[in-house]
């Protein structure tokens, strides 16, 4: 049986709700996420490993801080087009 999109989205609320019920230490469960973000800013400020490590440190919370930024901005465009 083939499920509606709602259906789905139902469906994955469920497990999500299943999941962090169940979880006892959250940002221990979130933190592979969160280093490999990090990674990513680091690996897109500095692919060649040729910066000081403290320069690409600032650069890559600069490229997060501008990830967070657009986010941002393009919920206020979708917000103000509703």
């Amino acid at each position: 049986m083939a499920l509606s999109p709602s259906q789905r989205t139902q469906r994955a609320r469920l497990a999500a709700h299943t999941k962090w019920a169940k979880t006892e230490d959250r940002t221990a469960a979130t933190q592979p996420a969160r280093d490999g973000q990090w990674q990513r800013y680091l690996d897109q400020v500095d692919p060649d490993r040729v910066l000081s490590v403290e320069e690409r440190e600032k650069r890559a919370e600069n490229a997060r801080q501008a990830h967070m930024t657009r986010m941002s901005f393009e919920a206020s465009k979708a917000r103000s087009t509703r």
